[in-house]
């Protein structure tokens, strides 16, 4: 790998983490929205490992298959739900 390549990988990294805390973010200020001052009842309510709902919240990967139980879970489309915070 060349340095070019090494700098550039490091980009994207910084790129994906950065992303996956504003999607962390917007999960959990839209539960807010919703009345739950705890994921934990947001999640139970809904259906979704508490344990699983939390990860999300902090902003770690997660699949498309994920983001559609979440998204789902607001009532909203994608387009809604990436319309602020990004």
């Amino acid at each position: 790998m060349q340095a070019g390549d090494s700098k550039i990988k490091e980009q994207q990294e910084k790129l994906t983490d950065e992303y996956l805390l504003k999607l962390g973010n917007r999960i959990k200020a839209l539960r807010i929205k919703k009345g739950y001052s705890s994921y934990e009842f947001f999640a139970y309510d809904h259906h979704i490992s508490r344990a699983q709902w939390g990860r999300y919240e902090n902003g770690q990967d997660l699949k498309f298959s994920s983001l559609l139980k979440v998204v789902t879970a607001f009532g909203m489309t994608l387009s809604e739900f990436f319309s602020e915070g990004f």
